[in-house]
């Protein structure tokens, strides 16, 4: 995932995050799945080890040719 992907589904957790969590927030469990958006969107939006990843796999396909 690029960084341009990854940026926009980070953000577009995050806000679906936001959306259940003020949408419900006295007492719902929605408000559950809110957080749980949430945290996907931030560990998404910050994860740089799957570019590392690629790069790596990249750098061996244009050895190989």
């Amino acid at each position: 995932m690029n960084t341009i992907s990854r940026t926009i589904t980070g953000i577009a957790a995050i806000i679906l995050g936001l959306i259940l969590v003020i949408g419900s927030y006295p007492k719902s469990v929605m408000t559950i799945y809110g957080i749980f958006f949430i945290i996907i969107g931030i560990v998404i939006l910050f994860n740089k080890k799957e570019d590392d990843i690629e790069k790596i796999k990249t750098k061996s396909k244009k050895g190989e040719k």
